[in-house]
């Protein structure tokens, strides 16, 4: 009986490490896409600013098309940063007390252009100014990096012209947060491993909607840091999502 368990227990042990080998070949396919992506254009700006070097309105374009990717180049660095610092403990929360609004205010400021891009309609909703401020005791900064990545998800992965909505609630002594979207949905299937680290709900073949599969990893970790906890739902494929922070 022993001999047994111990093959089932080989066997899957085996399993795991063929998968791991497997997420890890992945991310490091995905790591190169999503390098190249904004080196493409970076160097396509150069060389019209080398022939156009003269014309300040084509420099003004090119700068801010380089300034567009380095941007982008940051955030893909920060993103893997932030999940070496989380796995090895390496990330202190400073907290105070914050407004609720302020962190949406912030995050929405951050998501401003994708959203604007794409054309969505955001909605917000709080409680009213009467009830007073909807504070949290919480590290303003990280909380802001997850309603912006949320946000970021839900943009990216709803359509054009789509709506996103963000409602924030006190219940019991704590708040909530709810980011909702009409966009591509989750299927049933998938969600269970919505926030494993670099998993990818894009698996078309040009993964046109990009991504290392890191940012809500983030921000359910850093909502765990705060003694939370973030919760996705969807209805199924083609009918929105739900993401919930309590």
């Amino acid at each position: 009986f022993g001999s047994v368990v111990d093959v089932d227990d080989r066997r899957r042990a085996e399993e795991a490490l063929r998968e791991t080998d497997r997420r890890k070949d992945e991310f490091l396919a995905m790591l190169a896409h999503e390098l190249r992506n904004p080196l493409a254009p970076i160097r396509h700006a150069l060389a019209v600013q080398a022939r156009s070097s003269d014309d300040v309105e084509v420099s003004r374009e090119m700068r801010q098309t380089m300034e567009r990717q380095v941007e982008h180049l940051v955030r893909l660095v920060d993103d893997l940063l932030d999940v070496s610092r989380l796995t090895t403990g390496q990330i202190t929360l400073r907290r105070q007390p914050v407004d609720v609004r302020d962190i949406v205010a912030d995050a929405l400021d951050t998501c401003r252009e994708v959203v604007a891009t794409r054309r969505h309609r955001v909605t917000t909703r709080f409680p009213s100014a009467a009830a007073g401020a909807l504070l949290v005791n919480g590290d303003r900064i990280r909380l802001v990096q997850v309603v912006t990545n949320i946000l970021n998800n839900a943009a990216k992965f709803t359509e054009p012209g789509g709506e996103i909505a963000i409602d924030a609630c006190a219940r019991d002594g704590a708040f909530e947060i709810c980011v909702r979207d009409n966009g591509i949905g989750i299927s049933a299937d998938r969600l269970p491993r919505i926030f494993d680290l670099f998993f990818q709900s894009d698996q078309s073949p040009d993964r046109a909607k990009g991504g290392l599969g890191v940012g809500l990893t983030l921000a359910r970790r850093l909502v765990d840091l705060h003694d939370g906890t973030l919760t996705a739902s969807s209805p199924g494929t083609g009918r929105g999502s739900e993401f919930r922070i309590a």
